[in-house]
C-alpha cells in the first residue's frame, strides 16, 4: 500500500524535470505592477513498470492567446532527447489539468494512456475553456480517474482542485523521501509555503484571522513530502 514513506527499495528510479519553454503573465494577472515570465515544466518519473510523463507543454492556441501571453515553446521531442529519451519511449502521461500549456504535446502521443479527473476531461470540452485540438484528437485513449489512484507502486494521483475543478496532482515515492508534482496547485513556491504556514498555525492554535489554506493540503501534507516541485516555478518548495 503507497504510504508516502521513503523505501529502499522504492521502484521509483528518479524523477526529471523538462524545460519546455516559457510565456509571459501579463501584469493583470501577477498581482503586481509588471508582467512575469513563467517557466513551463514537465516532469519524467523513471520507475520499474516504465516511463511516466507529467505535463507535456506548450500547445498551439488561437492568436488572442498567443499574444496575450507570447509564449516560447521548446519542442517535446528536444527536451526529451536532453533526457536520454524518445517519445516512443514513453509510457504514461498524467496532465495536471487541460489548459494549452499542460497539454500541448498530448496529440504526440497517441495511443498512449492519458490519466485525467473526470471532471477536468468534462471541463476541457467545454467550448472556451481550452484548445479544442489538444483535447480530442486521432489516437487520444484517456482513462478517466474519479478521485485518487495508485498509477504504479508508489506513484498516487492526488486531486487539487483550484486553479482548475479538475486539476490533479502527483506524490512519488522515492527512496530518499517523497516528492510531489505540484503541476499548478500553486503558481510557485512561496505561495505554497505560505499555505503550509498557515496551516501550521492552525494546528499550533494561533488565533484568528489566519488565512485560509485548500483542503487539499491537509492530504498532501500526510505524506510528509520531502520536495514539491511546480510547473511554473524552478524553485522547490523543501519543509524546514
Amino acid at each position: 500500500m503507497f504510504n508516502g514513506r521513503a523505501t529502499r527499495d522504492s521502484p521509483v528510479r528518479g524523477i526529471r524535470r523538462l524545460d519546455l519553454g516559457y510565456f509571459v503573465r501579463p501584469a493583470p494577472e501577477t498581482g503586481g505592477p509588471e508582467p512575469r515570465v513563467e517557466p513551463v515544466l514537465a516532469y519524467l518519473v523513471r520507475h520499474d513498470a516504465g516511463l511516466l510523463l507529467f505535463d507535456t507543454g506548450i500547445g498551439a492556441a488561437d492568436p488572442g492567446t498567443e499574444a496575450h501571453y507570447r509564449p516560447r515553446r521548446r519542442p517535446l521531442e528536444a527536451a526529451l532527447a536532453a533526457a536520454g529519451h524518445r517519445l516512443s519511449d514513453l509510457s504514461l502521461v498524467v496532465n495536471c489539468h487541460l489548459h494549452f500549456d499542460h497539454c500541448g504535446g498530448n496529440p504526440l502521443l497517441a495511443g498512449r494512456p492519458i490519466l485525467v479527473q473526470a471532471t477536468e476531461l468534462a471541463l476541457a470540452r467545454r467550448s472556451g475553456y481550452t484548445v479544442d485540438a489538444l483535447v480530442d484528437f486521432p489516437g487520444v485513449v484517456y482513462e478517466e480517474l474519479h478521485g485518487e489512484a495508485e498509477v504504479w507502486p508508489g506513484v498516487l494521483i492526488v486531486p487539487t482542485p483550484g486553479h482548475t475543478a479538475g486539476h490533479q496532482s502527483l506524490v512519488v515515492e522515492q527512496p530518499d523521501g517523497t516528492v510531489v508534482l505540484a503541476g499548478q496547485a500553486r503558481d510557485c513556491a512561496s505561495e505554497f509555503a505560505a499555505d503550509h504556514l498557515a496551516r501550521q498555525a492552525a494546528l499550533d492554535g494561533v488565533g484568528a484571522p489566519l488565512p485560509g489554506h485548500s483542503p487539499w493540503l491537509e492530504r498532501l501534507s500526510a505524506f510528509a513530502p520531502r520536495r514539491v516541485l511546480f510547473a511554473h516555478d524552478c524553485s522547490v518548495w523543501e519543509p524546514v
